[in-house]
């Protein structure tokens, strides 16, 4: 599989994922919004790193993720604050018995979506 196939793919679940972001704040959805969000910025990270450095992992780790993308060129280290950001509520999400507040799922969404116009930028051009 090509890599500009994958970066292609992976900007597809990216965007999927954040629609359904989008649609779960609107709902009132903050800890669906909130891991939809967190899967948005996952998939826009593994296009970066794709496109800017033709690989991608797939650690369970996130602080690898944060690390991979902060190692990915200019664009990556200043993207890295935002996904750390955005990957600290993913337990709170999807595991633990606090839910994310709104306001929480709100910012998510806004940091997935910085994200995912970061990685349509640097896939585009």
């Amino acid at each position: 599989m090509s890599r500009s196939l994958q970066v292609r793919q992976h900007l597809n679940k990216a965007d999927e994922f954040l629609a359904a972001a989008r649609l779960g704040l609107d709902a009132g959805l903050a800890n669906a919004a909130a891991s939809n969000a967190v899967l948005s910025g996952i998939n826009s990270k593994d296009a970066i790193c794709l496109a800017l450095t033709s690989r991608t992992s797939k650690s369970q780790d996130h602080l690898q993720a944060v690390e991979e993308l902060r190692r990915a060129g200019r664009s990556g280290k200043n993207l890295a604050p935002i996904l750390q950001r955005l990957l600290q509520l993913k337990s709170r999400a999807q595991y633990e018995n606090d839910s994310v507040s709104l306001r929480d799922a709100t910012s998510a969404v806004v940091w997935a979506t910085r994200l995912f116009e970061a990685a349509c930028e640097v896939a585009n051009g």
